[in-house]
Order: C-alpha cells, then structure tokens, then sequence
C-alpha cells in the first residue's frame, strides 16, 4: 500500500476514498521548505493544493514518488518538466471550481454594480447613505468576456439571464461557435472601448502579464467597471489604481492579485474597488469535488490503470517509439497557434514514417496541449482536449502514412492559412521544424523566434539583421528557404529574447517583406 503525503487542507471525502482503499494518509500541513524534503523522501504520492512549492529539489529529493496530485486547477507550484523527466505523473482536478468561479464573478459583477460591500460597511458604521451608494443595472448594459472558455461561457450563459448584451475576446474560439452561446467576437482594444462592464478568465503566461495596461484602460468607457477572478498580474493593479482615481474607468471588483497572500495594495484604498482574497473556488462543493477527483486519480495510477487527468503525457502510456515525438509535437502546435494567431476553423494532423504504424492519439494530444497552451488555465488531458477543440470550433482530421520520402518520420500541421513539419534527428534525437508554409527549413524549437516570407531578392536578410541589432536582439540560429518556384524565400531566425510588436511591424513594412510574424515553440 501507498504512503500519500498531503501538506494542505484537503476534503476529507476524498481522503477517506484513499483510507478505504487500504493506502496511509499522513496529513501534515504547513511544512517547512526543509520539513517537504524530508517527508516527500519515503512518500508515493503528494497531495497539494496552491501553497506548496513541488521544485525541482522536492522532485529530485525522492525516488519513491510516483504521483503529484494538485487538488484545482492551476500548477504554477509544480515543475511539471522535471516530473517529467523523472517518470512522476501529475494529476489535477481541471472541472473541480468552474461553476464555484463562475458564481463568484456574477457574485462580484452584482456587488460592484449595486456597491454592495461598500453600503452594508456603512450601515453597520451607523451610516444611512441611500444616496451615495446609488448603483446601475446590469439589464441592457455591455459585458465584455476576456476568455471565453469554461468560466467565461458559464459567466456569459448567467449574463444572459440579466438582460445583457454579451461581446468578447478570444482569438481560441471561433465565430460560429460564439453565435451560438449569444456571444459576439471582438478586438480587445475594440472591447475596451465598448463595454460597461469587463470580466476576465484568462490564463496567466508571458502573453498575458499585463495585458491590461494603461495604454488599454486610457480607451475604455468612463462608466466602465472591470471583474478579475482568474489569475493576479493579469491587470496591472498600479495602472488600474491611476485609472479609477482619474476617472478614466468607475471601479473594480478583483478576487485575484499579482502577488499573493497580500493585504497591501493600491486598490485597498480606493471606495470603489471591492476586493476577496481569492475565493473563486472556496466553496464546500467545489472543495469536495476536487479531493475525490485526485483521490479517484491516485487509485487509478496506482492500480497502473489509465488515468484521465494526467497533465504530464509523457508519464502516461506511450510506446517508445512515440514518446521521443511528443515534445516536437508540443512545440509545432505552439508554433502554428503563434503563425495563425489564435484557434483556426480546421486542423490536419498528418504522420508520415515508423510513427504512422503507432497509436498517435497522444501525438495529437500534445499538438492541442501546444495549441491551447496559451488559451486556458486547463492542462490539456485525454479527456478535455477534444472537448477544447469543440467548445472552441476546432475541426480535426488526422491521417498516416508509413512512407515519408525525405525523413525517416515526420508530424506535419495544416490549416487553411499555414503548414508546419518537425521530426527528430540523430543519435540524441534533437527536434528540428523542418517545413513552414511550403519552404524547406531546419531549426531548433526556441521560445522565441521569427518567421519572415519575402521577395527573393538580395539584400533581405540584411534588412531583416538590421532592425533586429538595432533592437538589441542577437539571432541564435537562422534557416533560409527560396521555394524555387513563386520568387519568394522564408526566414525562420531563433532570437534569445521577446520580439515586440514593434521590431515585427517595422519588418513587416520593410520594401519586399510578405509578412513577418513572431512565434514561439516553449
């Protein structure tokens, strides 16, 4: 039997599946970063919620551990790439609070339009304010839905029911697919512009640290009130601060902050900003939910059976002649999302080579887990990544061939717009993307990089090599592509730091330039 170390508070249900099952639950909360490395030394499993830190020492301070089992969604506190690599599989509970956080953004929707939290502190202070705490309706006004994903459909589906006119942003879900939950797709600086009200259920990551700024909040209505319960740093709080002060928007109601736990920030202060310490999924159900959910993961990993919730893929079930392709797989998902710029209506999965002859379905699972990478807070699993691509639109066909004439295996990628290839090469299995958009390349994924389609002309590179010097990006390594038959060439150019908008912009308008377009693989 198991040794399950859990170092959080957990639902007892769930704990009691485990007892049941004849495994040792050693509940030992608030341990030390010293104290964890010890006790996870003898421990099969680690049970945790958001608090504990699962480092790269925890991992390695074991051989023993076989599952991580995080009781929610989020895995901020887990490095799930050393997991990895040291056969620990991690678990999560990806539909334990999505109703609980649903309800609680319609809960801070209502309070800060009716000034709820703000009149009931008065009243107990011995304040009659009828007129000071006046309020609107949500019945006819504009909710804007940054995410449209679990949360953010069940927030629409309730705003629905208040009379509201629903728009949104969200480049991962497809027209169609938004008609038909009542919802209309816009630009995010178009729906600054024109909401009320603005409700945000995105993922944190480098794209959307701080996406709203300033610069953003400077166009939106001055009646405008914003809702945060998906992650801290995603707003600005400083920016967000000036602007209410301003005048420039009327106030907010945030769950989530940048840095937390915390009880000091700008917003505290400020009579129209009401704020909880995080309780999007502090509900009993949703507390329950997610302890029988990793219990129930536990017991199946365990038992060796298939466990649905395994965020890590490589620690599941693979052949081995698959599993070295799942991380080129990953990365050309990034790097088609990246060249589309958001979710495209159809996607081709072809598996040309020794691969084709495999089961390729977790070879198409790390395509989508590359693909949604960037547009839920879900770890893509077996069980959600085909209810992602259709909650978004996304049509998927796959298809083999065992003979690949130039490699000896190869994952190509269409859509309508672009084509991607990688493969593996030599003795230590190195990933190269080695096809974009009909031109013959070789690379290494890198986080950042560049693809650049122009006229066959002498003197582009040099362009190209010039505006990135001047903004202080060095280039990594470059593959160069004329296609032989249309005039054009492909530059596909690794950099070691973020490209701006800007540096693409000024090469995208550069004489002879197609397009230019920044892209990342990790």
């Amino acid at each position: 039997m198991a040794r399950i170390l859990v170092t959080e508070q957990i639902a007892d249900n769930g704990l009691q599946m485990l007892r049941d099952a004849g495994h040792t639950v050693d509940e030992m909360l608030d341990l030390s970063p010293e104290q964890l490395l010890e006790e996870v030394r003898t421990a099969d499993a680690l049970v945790i919620r958001s608090a504990t830190k699962v480092t790269q020492d925890v991992l390695e301070a074991t051989s023993t551990l076989q599952v991580v089992g995080r009781a929610g969604i989020g895995l901020d506190n887990v490095d799930v790439a050393v997991a990895t690599k040291r056969g620990v599989m991690v678990v999560n509970a990806p539909q334990s609070n999505i109703l609980s956080a649903a309800e609680h953004t319609i809960a801070l929707l209502l309070a800060q339009a009716r000034n709820v939290p703000q009149s009931h502190s008065a009243l107990v202070q011995g304040k009659w304010e009828r007129s000071k705490w006046e309020g609107v309706e949500l019945y006819g006004k504009t909710l804007g839905v940054v995410g449209l994903g679990r949360v953010g459909a069940l927030v629409a589906q309730r705003a629905l029911a208040f009379g509201m006119k629903l728009i949104s942003y969200d480049p991962y879900v497809s027209q169609e697919r938004a008609r038909k939950m009542g919802v209309e797709m816009r630009g995010l600086e178009d729906l600054f512009a024109e909401a009320d009200f603005i409700t945000i259920h995105l993922p944190k990551n480098k794209e959307t640290v701080g996406l709203v700024n300033a610069e953003l909040l400077a166009k939106s209505k001055p009646s405008l009130r914003i809702v945060n319960t998906a992650r801290g740093g995603i707003i600005d709080e400083q920016a967000l601060a000036e602007a209410i002060k301003s005048g420039t928007i009327q106030g907010a109601a945030l769950d989530v902050f940048a840095s937390e736990p915390t009880t000091n920030s700008p917003l505290f202060s400020l009579p129209s900003v009401i704020v909880t310490p995080h309780l999007g999924a502090s509900t009993t159900e949703a507390q329950d939910k997610a302890g029988i959910t990793i219990a129930e993961q536990l017991l199946l990993a365990f038992n060796g059976d298939f466990v649905p919730f395994a965020v890590n893929v490589d620690a599941a079930e693979a052949s081995e002649t698959v599993k070295p392709f799942l991380s080129i797989a990953e990365s050309l998902g990034r790097f088609l999302a990246s060249m589309s710029g958001g979710l495209p209506a159809k996607l081709e999965v072809e598996y040309q080579g020794v691969i084709a002859e495999e089961d390729t379905r977790l070879l198409t699972l790390s395509v989508l887990k590359g693909i949604f990478s960037q547009a839920t807070v879900e770890p893509v699993s077996f069980v959600n990544a085909p209810q992602l691509a259709m909650e978004r639109g996304l049509e998927i066909k796959e298809s083999s061939n065992p003979t690949s004439h130039d490699y000896v295996n190869l994952v190509t990628l269409r859509t309508d717009d672009h084509e991607v290839s990688g493969t593996i090469a030599g003795i230590k299995g190195d990933a190269r993307i080695v096809r974009v958009d009909g031109h013959t390349v070789e690379v290494p994924p890198a986080q950042h990089m560049l693809v650049v389609h122009n006229d066959d002309k002498p003197g582009k590179i040099g362009v190209v090599g010039m505006i990135l010097g001047e903004a202080g990006l060095s280039i990594s390594s470059m593959a160069v592509s004329p296609s032989g038959t249309d005039g054009t060439a492909l530059m596909v150019i690794s950099v070691g730091s973020a490209i701006s908008p800007q540096v693409t912009e000024m090469i995208s308008k550069s004489d002879g330039i197609l397009y230019a377009k920044a892209v990342t693989c990790s």
